[in-house]
């Protein structure tokens, strides 16, 4: 077990957190967003990040380092007070000019060193952020060449500034759980997902979230897990469900420098509006008229402090999520906000196997709010536990009242499918569910009722179903008996004779 980090409530693969960081003598609750630091262009006086909620921000020490000036300040005043910032502070290696520019002047034990040196209190190595859709030699390869520098970060005597280990692999879902699989048997603290940026700049977050779910595969459960450039706030809710930790952007300074206004359904251009859909400070005492008049830096500074605000609003929102144990319910809600974070909602759902083991039996409630419901982990664990039960006889599975001519009579309810009348109280079986369910949840229903038949072949089984379509119904055995409520009168053993 990693001391460092303990979890503290989950939901779906969502945490919440303490991450403890013994350089800087403070506990980070996560999940938690890092702002961006450049120390060449401040856009917000990092000594006010907690006015905002930051408890930890990221900065290059790789820029430290090649500036002269810089890196004898940090040497002698040490990097908090060059920032001016009281809480945690992870430093990156230079891993990105490697992946823009191709070389760098520097190595992982210098780099390490160095960011020991001026005050780190998490470092990292430099690893080789492979990018999207390379040929799979290509990908191979630099993953050897991180794990290699990952085991040589072990011999670095860092004190006790912790270590990041980056997880690669591309767009390589066995990579990345090879890659995390190795990471997570060295000593190093935490596991950046890394590389993602490429594909969040190009809203691919289905690709995300298998590099995501890969890495989670090879990486323990008490592994703290960064998403290295994950900083827009429509996508925390699913990354904070797929299993990640941290995440870091300079979003918030960047869009700020062109007009941009962040919201958790997107971004919108400063020209465009005519009101803030905001509550946050800066739109209740602004009007976006009155900004837009504003000169350059003062503009800039006044978006860039709305960004933090909407940002660590959502992080907020998501953590009581996670402690309400409906974290899926947000993530769904954002994912029908746009069409890529529905993808990545979707590709998540593609592993809710991997994900039911860590999501909590049980929760206050479970709302069906669109197709996608049907595909949640509590459904899969539903079906997957109807092995467990004991039908006998002729068994009544029906949506509509109980009938006496059968030796049993279950309930059956889209999307779960069949359950025991005695289970009706049981959570996820109190789900609230739309009038007007959608196709996906009768075949769930129905692939419900096929798994219960295929565990229970010495049973006879009717299904007593309220006209579902004739789709959902392929996925019923042909050994079970079908009746439309609607329709056929229902029988049982004293009608037959």
């Amino acid at each position: 077990m990693r001391d460092v980090f303990e979890i503290r409530a989950q939901d779906a693969g969502g945490r919440v957190g303490d991450l403890h960081v013994p350089r800087a003598d403070v506990t980070v609750e996560t999940p938690a967003l890092l702002p961006v630091v450049n120390p060449n262009v401040i856009t917000v006086d990092p000594a006010r990040f907690d006015e905002f909620g930051a408890e930890i921000l990221i900065t290059n020490s790789y820029i430290i380092k090649r500036d002269d000036d810089l890196a004898a300040r940090a040497r002698e005043e040490g990097l908090h007070d060059l920032l001016g910032f009281d809480g945690a502070i992870m430093t990156d290696s230079g891993s990105f000019q490697l992946s823009e520019y191709g070389e760098i002047d520097t190595d992982t034990e210098e780099i390490l060193a160095f960011q020991h040196e001026i005050g780190s209190d998490i470092g990292t190595p430099v690893d080789i952020p492979t990018p999207p859709d390379v040929d799979r030699a290509r990908a191979e390869e630099e993953l050897r060449t991180t794990q290699e520098r990952l085991e040589l970060a072990e011999t670095v005597d860092v004190g006790d500034m912790l270590v990041n280990a980056p997880v690669q692999g591309s767009t390589y879902p066995d990579l990345r759980e090879e890659a995390g699989a190795h990471a997570y048997a060295t000593d190093l603290d935490v596991f950046p997902v890394g590389a993602a940026v490429p594909m969040m700049n190009d809203y691919r977050y289905d690709d995300v979230a298998r590099a995501v779910a890969g890495a989670k595969r090879g990486l323990g459960a008490d592994a703290p897990v960064h998403l290295f450039g994950a900083g827009h706030p429509m996508m925390f809710a699913l990354a904070v469900a797929l299993g990640c930790d941290l995440f870091d952007s300079a979003a918030y300074a960047l869009y700020a420098r062109d007009d941009r206004y962040l919201t958790v359904h997107g971004t919108e251009q400063l020209a465009d509006l005519h009101h803030f859909p905001c509550s946050c400070p800066i739109c209740t005492e602004h009007a976006p008229e009155d900004v837009r008049r504003m000169p350059d830096a003062a503009r800039e500074e006044l978006l860039a402090e709305h960004n933090l605000h909407v940002s660590f609003t959502e992080l907020r929102r998501v953590k009581q999520a996670v402690r309400d144990g409906d974290l899926l319910e947000l993530v769904e809600a954002r994912a029908h906000a746009h069409p890529r974070t529905l993808d990545g909602y979707r590709a998540l759902l593609d592993h809710a196997g991997q994900y039911e083991a860590s999501d909590p039996a049980s929760k206050d409630a479970f709302f069906y709010a669109s197709a996608e419901s049907a595909r949640r982990p509590e459904v899969l664990r539903h079906r997957e536990r109807l092995a467990r039960l004991s039908p006998e006889g002729r068994v009544l599975l029906t949506e509509g009242p109980r009938h006496d001519g059968y030796d049993d009579c279950w309930r059956v309810t889209p999307p779960f499918g069949p359950y025991p009348s005695a289970l009706s109280e049981v959570y996820p079986l109190t789900a609230e569910t739309p009038a007007n369910m959608d196709r996906e949840g009768y075949e769930a229903a129905a692939k419900g009722v096929a798994r219960l038949a295929g565990e229970h072949p010495d049973a006879e089984f009717t299904l007593a179903h309220e006209s579902w379509p004739a789709d959902a119904l392929d996925y019923v055995p042909p050994r079970v008996e079908t009746l439309d409520l609607g329709e056929d009168r229902l029988t049982g053993p004293e009608d037959e004779a």
